[in-house]
């Protein structure tokens, strides 16, 4: 448990010393007690104005910006797990937005085009979202076991095809919803209300099934990776393809299985995207969670539980961000506190040499026992 948790630390020094500079910033450029203020605003937008529920009683002041925190982090969750998944195989998948993109699309098509009952409309849609995230990500895996094409650049090259198919040719041409009554309709066809991930407090919010489905797929997750002999083998293979190879592991299989499972996960958050939000794929899928999944992945040290807090963590300043506009402060202030954590996290070498530092100054000063 100490060594996890010294692990965790860059981790959690990183964020602190994000959310400082960011506060120095908007100190400097407005005031202290704006920036202090601003930073309130963001937590009563993703955690609930509390005083004002206490003072009147209104349960929505918490549903609300709890149910809008919870469907980001659920998002971040699964394409910080799709990249998670390929880092503990030894890969680097910064494709999670492109199969993303291709999960989205599907689980739209699913549920708009498929007449089935709620209880199996739902994970037929996501099926067909998982299916095409992990078809998306195994092009990859197999130009690298096949040709040696490093994985980074096919699947950057494969993020940009995505979006030409799907958002530029698509979802506004061959799929595009039909007009009724004059008017444009942006993306495909509405899905049916069978296929729409189920609110789980009414009108009260828009929290939906898909964060308790995000949070049960993380356990599986961490369960897969270290609770399993074919994680284990996956892991291994990621740390010494060759020290692997030569203690009998297919490493070319589990390395197309970690892409794949890395897909899917992508492709799964984007239809919660689509089925608890959204309700069809719109013409542009707009926010690049699958580019954000690479910072929840590395904030988390690329472990389940990790992702999962730092998932929920940003989940929460990401909804909170546009309460910050009552004070003058741009919302996307919680992605620049995302961004430069995970440049902290980049000088994790950094971190863990002040730690040893400490520890080696804290062993010298130790007064010995008669």
């Amino acid at each position: 448990m100490g060594e996890r948790w010294r692990s965790a630390v860059p981790s959690l020094l990183s964020v602190a010393l994000a959310l400082g500079v960011c506060w120095v910033a908007i100190a400097l450029t407005r005031d202290a007690e704006v920036a202090g203020e601003a930073y309130l605003q963001m937590l009563y937008g993703g955690l609930g104005q509390w005083p004002r529920f206490l003072e009147t009683g209104d349960v929505g002041t918490l549903t609300r910006p709890l149910g809008e925190a919870a469907i980001k982090a659920a998002i971040l969750l699964l394409t910080g797990l799709s990249v998670a998944v390929a880092f503990k195989a030894g890969l680097f998948n910064i494709g999670a937005q492109g199969q993303m993109l291709l999960g989205a699309l599907m689980a739209a098509l699913a549920g708009a085009h498929l007449s089935l009952p709620s209880v199996l409309h739902v994970p037929v849609a996501l099926l067909a979202a998982a299916v095409a995230g992990a078809a998306w990500a195994l092009i990859a895996a197999a130009l690298k076991l096949l040709r040696g094409v490093h994985e980074v650049i096919s699947t950057i090259m494969l993020n940009w095809v995505a979006v030409s198919l799907v958002d530029n040719w698509l979802a506004v041409g061959p799929l595009r919803a039909s007009v009724s009554g004059g008017h444009s309709i942006s993306g495909t066809a509405e899905i049916l209300p069978s296929a729409q991930l189920p609110r789980m407090l009414g009108d009260l919010s828009r929290l939906n099934l898909g964060f308790v489905l995000a949070l049960v797929i993380a356990l599986l997750v961490w369960v897969g990776l270290f609770r399993t002999r074919r994680g284990f083998e996956i892991r291994a293979a990621g740390l010494g393809a060759e020290a692997a190879r030569t203690a009998g592991i297919a490493v070319k299989q589990r390395t197309a299985e970690a892409m794949g499972l890395a897909g899917a996960l992508a492709g799964l958050a984007g239809a919660l995207l689509v089925l608890g939000t959204e309700f069809r794929y719109p013409g542009s899928l707009g926010a690049p969670y699958g580019f954000d999944g690479i910072a929840i992945a590395l904030i988390g040290n690329s472990h389940p539980v990790g992702v999962t807090l730092s998932a929920l963590f940003f989940g929460i300043l990401r909804a909170g961000g546009t309460r910050m506009q009552l004070l003058g402060v741009h919302k996307s202030f919680p992605e620049l506190i995302q961004g430069l954590a995970l440049l902290f996290v980049a000088g994790r070498l950094v971190w863990l040499s002040l730690l040893r530092k400490r520890r080696a100054v804290s062993a010298s000063t130790e007064v010995p026992r008669a």
